[in-house]
């Protein structure tokens, strides 16, 4: 390998783990308003398998995957005044078609990134972005959380909701959580004020008047949350799909729904990195993969029983 290629995690074709293979292909190189980034550590999301497997497409293979980055900059391209190389950076590439995060290098928009919060390492780091980003879109673009509000976060323990309990935390929400029980430990430790059981407890019995609700959920699970809104109050899904009966349903109700897609931004990962620097947020990272290990890493998080993030370690 010379300094113009890189290795990178590529597939040729859709299907499980063991189509990823470490690949060596060419190096990106930074175009106006671009930066190259060395990346240390970029995370994974539910995303990244379902592109992997083809139940999420923005096209056909090779292609490589990854949202989540976070390195050190090693080159700007013109017009760039944000960063300069030798930064430690962490951002989101733009979504869905920016991807390619799991490799040594990767180029992006500058303002993708945001300096990396000194109390982070780079694997703490990389387990924020594209989950972050969700939550604080949800959470205060969306429905502007405001000091008592009720706020229900689905799937608490997980990548997004994990951060989305402390990110309604941090804006004086009363927060409610659904997790098995052995999460719910944890889901306290983050300031949840109650967390229900989803396996041996009704969610719509036990929360109740809430005025936000974020749901991860498609089918029944996405209806019934919404009877769990006081009126007026408002859902945000993070999955936009068949969304017209909820909103049919929500209409009904007397509630509000509507669904969102988390896009890079520069000003919410400002956001986020204040947050992390005033001690209000900190991802869990559940479990760590060298580069060469995706396979491992998608497997695992297939399962939908990871508690926080999966990262994969690029550099040491």
């Amino acid at each position: 390998m010379n300094k113009n290629t890189m290795r990178a995690l590529g597939q040729n074709t859709y299907g499980g783990p063991e189509v990823l293979e470490e690949r060596e292909v060419e190096r990106p190189e930074p175009i106006g308003n671009e930066i190259l980034v060395a990346v240390h550590a970029a995370g994974l999301n539910p995303t990244d398998w379902k592109h992997r497997a083809g139940m999420m497409r923005f096209g056909e293979p090779p292609f490589t995957l990854g949202w989540d980055v976070s390195g050190v900059v090693e080159a700007v391209g013109a017009g760039v005044t944000l960063h300069q190389p030798g930064d430690e950076v962490f951002g989101m590439l733009p979504y869905p078609n920016g991807h390619g995060a799991h490799a040594e290098y990767v180029t992006a928009p500058a303002r993708a990134f945001v300096p990396k919060p000194s109390t982070l390492s780079h694997v703490e780091a990389a387990a924020l972005p594209l989950a972050s980003m969700t939550a604080w879109q949800v959470l205060v673009d969306t429905a502007d959380v405001r000091p008592g509000q009720r706020v229900l976060v689905h799937a608490a323990a997980g990548g997004v909701g994990h951060l989305a309990v402390q990110i309604a935390k941090a804006r004086g929400a009363y927060v409610i959580g659904t997790a098995s029980a052995a999460k719910h430990d944890l889901v306290l430790s983050l300031g949840a004020d109650e967390v229900i059981d989803y396996r041996t407890q009704d969610f719509v019995a036990k929360a109740r008047d809430m005025d936000v609700v974020l749901d991860p959920f498609l089918g029944e699970d996405r209806l019934r949350s919404l009877e769990t809104l006081r009126p007026g109050g408002l859902l945000v899904s993070i999955l936009p799909l068949e969304f017209a009966q909820v909103e049919v349903r929500a209409a009904e109700l007397g509630v509000r729904a509507t669904a969102m897609q988390v896009e890079y931004d520069h000003t919410g990962m400002t956001g986020v990195a204040a947050l992390v620097e005033s001690g209000q947020l900190r991802p869990h990272v559940a479990t760590t993969y060298p580069l060469a290990e995706a396979a491992k890493a998608h497997a695992e998080g297939e399962t939908g029983r990871v508690t926080g993030k999966l990262v994969l370690t690029v550099r040491s």
